[in-house]
């Protein structure tokens, strides 16, 4: 599948694989921050994209930076949009954290998807969990 990129601005690291056959394009980070513990930032990237309906794009987290204790939040983008991309890390740490101009941040995977076509019902059928919410199935 062809994805098309934009540079906005002349400092931006584009995306990439880092290795052939990886799922998630490295996103990095165009400046330095130094996130406080429980604290958040949302680092811009400086692109955008462009790729056929049916996918999406969804910010993950970088393996190497979420065992320190950074997550990331949010980071749905939608076929039709053609905004900025962006990270939005925050650090469940108890530790500041100081990211790099050039780190990568977290990472961008293309998934296709079904948009459903809704339909309102008054009833939904009968399941075996039915309307048992959080906890429900156990802990075992």
């Amino acid at each position: 599948m062809q994805i098309k990129i934009k540079k906005l601005k002349e400092n931006a690291k584009l995306p990439n694989y880092a290795m052939k056959g990886d799922v998630g394009l490295d996103l990095y980070s165009m400046e330095e921050v130094t996130i406080p513990p429980m604290g958040h930032y949302m680092f811009s990237h400086g692109f955008a994209l462009e790729f056929p309906c049916g996918y999406t794009a969804l910010v993950k987290d970088k393996s190497s930076i979420s065992k320190i204790g950074l997550h990331t939040m949010g980071g749905v983008y939608d076929a039709g949009y053609r905004g900025e991309y962006n990270t939005h890390l925050v650090n469940l740490s108890d530790k500041p954290y100081t990211v790099e101009k050039g780190d990568k941040i977290s990472q961008l995977v293309i998934f296709p998807v079904i948009i459903g076509e809704l339909e309102e019902v008054q009833e939904l059928s009968e399941s075996e969990r039915g309307i048992g919410a959080y906890g429900s199935t156990g802990k075992k």
